[in-house]
């Protein structure tokens, strides 16, 4: 099954082309509320055509979105110009994913995705760490039961903080210095936030294991920060940047695959 499928979030959207399990092609796209049916479907078809991916060949589309207020324009934009129907992942779609929160409907559909892929491909008890916008700390607990979250300010919101609401501190690359002993400005506010969110991470990670008696739980890290943060934090397992578009592709295999078993009784 050919699938497209993407991942909205509050900064970027990624854009992913499954032939069968492998992921041919990925884009990325900066996300705009504003933003027209027009445009979406417009950049829509103008990359799949710069990889030759032919329109007819996608079996189908599936949508995982955090942001409500576009979802009109882009889901339009897939009817209109990929003449198609998507899937859109949220409350009422079969996901596969057992959710043990008081409310189930207010998880969000990229907690899902992340989920549904990491329980696939790496097993569980687990906790992913997705960092986006927010930082995202998803707990999975021995029964594949997603039950509980930890949200945190994502590193990029933090270090623009740092410079918008400081008067005299510049905006700055994200990265880790050699030292945390720095003596220049910029190298004193990639210390104070890279080092800042590895301890931070570490600890909660830590404080998570520890209130779930597994120390053994397994760790995954996925996310547009996660690279900076894998290479430099001690307790991840594994670090897989399309997790989330793996998980928007096995629940839209799980859902169309349910729906040709119920037409065929």
């Amino acid at each position: 099954m050919n699938i497209l499928v993407f991942d909205i979030g509050n900064t970027q959207i990624k854009m992913g082309y499954y032939e069968g399990d492998v992921l041919a092609k990925s884009w990325r796209m900066t996300t705009g509320s504003s933003r027209t049916t027009d445009e979406y479907g417009i950049n829509m078809r103008q990359l799949l055509n710069l990889e030759n991916i032919a329109i007819d060949k996608i079996d189908a589309v599936a949508i995982s979105s955090v942001v409500p207020n576009l979802m009109h324009s882009f889901t339009g934009a897939v009817k209109r110009y990929l003449g198609m129907e998507p899937l859109v992942i949220g409350p009422g779609v079969k996901t596969g994913v057992n959710v043990r929160t008081p409310n189930p409907n207010e998880v969000g559909a990229d907690l899902i995705t992340d989920v549904a892929a990491a329980t696939e491909y790496y097993g569980y008890p687990c906790i992913i760490v997705d960092f986006g916008t927010a930082t995202k700390y998803e707990v999975v607990n021995e029964k594949g039961e997603f039950i509980a979250a930890v949200f945190s300010p994502g590193i990029g919101i933090s270090a623009e903080a740092l410079a918008e609401k400081a008067a005299q501190l510049p905006h700055f690359e994200i990265r880790k210095p050699k030292t945390i002993l720095t003596n220049t400005t910029i190298e004193c506010m990639q210390a104070g936030i890279v080092y800042g969110y590895i301890g931070q991470v570490q600890y909660i990670v830590s404080e998570i294991k520890r209130e779930m008696n597994l120390p053994d739980m397994k760790v995954i890290a996925t996310g547009g920060f996660g690279r900076i943060l894998a290479e430099n934090v001690n307790c991840f397992d594994h670090y897989d940047p399309t997790l989330t578009l793996k998980g928007v592709k096995l629940i839209a295999e799980r859902y169309y695959s349910k729906k040709k078993r119920n037409a065929k009784a």
